[in-house]
């Protein structure tokens, strides 16, 4: 563990190799798909070399791998199941091709009617909104560049938040709504 600690990558290649078929066949178990198996197993292994420093720590390094396998299992489990039941959700509510030819876009009637909720915000809410979800920027660095402190930047962005989340729920229907939001109103 010293040695992988310290950056030997030979001695990580021996690690891997005395470990991942272990966690493989455990993962594997967890997930029923070889393919996902072989994704957690890497990825636990990429977690591992990414805070290899802090191995010399570990009490127990098979409990360690382990249950890092076991997380991640659960994890990407819970990803396909999340995406099941929104691919649920979107085809219950999307129409078909005919309906589609008379009606409109769902993503542009979204687009719209979320710009012009942004409109009807008030001028300091709509620069915090826009700088934090459309120009990525955080929160420090919205009160910098707007000469505000970072809690009151917070209060824009909740209050904003709340207007948006209600104004769009009157104006688009629920399900589709939540498919398109994302993480924005999270």
């Amino acid at each position: 563990m010293a040695l992988i600690a310290d950056g030997n990558e030979r001695a990580f290649e021996l690690f891997f190799s005395a470990h991942h078929h272990q966690l493989g066949s455990f993962a594997y178990q967890l997930t029923a798909s070889r393919t996902l198996a072989e994704e957690v197993v890497q990825e636990v292994f990429i977690e591992v070399w990414l805070k290899r420093r802090e191995l010399p720590q570990v009490a127990s390094i098979k409990n360690y791998l382990f249950i890092l396998t076991r997380n991640r299992a659960l994890n990407a489990l819970r990803k396909i199941a999340n995406d099941k039941l929104k691919h649920a959700v979107w085809a219950q509510y999307t129409p078909t091709y005919e309906e589609t030819t008379a009606a409109e876009d769902p993503i542009e009637v979204y687009n719209h009617r979320l710009q012009e909720a942004i409109t009807k915000l008030p001028l300091q809410q709509q620069k915090v909104f826009r700088m934090s979800k459309i120009e990525r920027l955080k929160q420090e660095e919205i009160a910098r560049i707007l000469n505000l402190s970072p809690e009151t930047v917070k209060k824009h962005m909740k209050l904003a938040l709340r207007f948006l989340r209600s104004y769009l729920s009157t104006n688009i229907d629920k399900p589709i709504l939540l498919l398109l939001l994302g993480n924005w109103f999270r």
